[in-house]
């Protein structure tokens, strides 16, 4: 069974880049760049697994996590948080939002695509 990724990410570079690396790899890829409609976005693709960036227009990261583990149809869906805020304060509020992995930006790929794996197939 194939498997799927959301990337919310409003950095054009950053999506085009791993939407190459998941398609390459065999796994079907949506991706979102706006934060206002990100949630509604998640509960109609309902994928396997969601990388997710903190900073983006018009609502954080840290607050659609929050929605996320607050919805019942959501809440168990893996989040790997993928972010260029790097400092221990921003991880910690991400693991205590829900998040299932954190990975800041510069990332290699091999790691991204290793934690998606795991987190896909982990999926409740």
């Amino acid at each position: 069974m194939t498997k799927h990724v959301m990337v919310i990410e409003d950095e054009p570079n950053i999506i085009e880049a791993l939407t190459f690396l998941f398609l390459r790899e065999g796994w079907k890829v949506d991706a979102h760049s706006d934060g206002a409609s990100a949630l509604a976005a998640v509960e109609r693709v309902r994928p396997d697994v969601v990388i997710l960036d903190i900073m983006l227009p018009h609502r954080s990261g840290f607050e659609i996590l929050r929605d996320m583990r607050q919805s019942s149809d959501l809440s168990n869906l893996p989040v790997l948080v993928l972010t260029a805020r790097g400092q221990t304060k921003d991880r910690d509020m991400a693991m205590e939002a829900g998040a299932n992995r954190y990975v800041t930006k510069p990332f290699a790929n091999a790691d991204v695509l290793q934690i998606a794996g795991e987190l896909a197939g982990a999926k409740v």
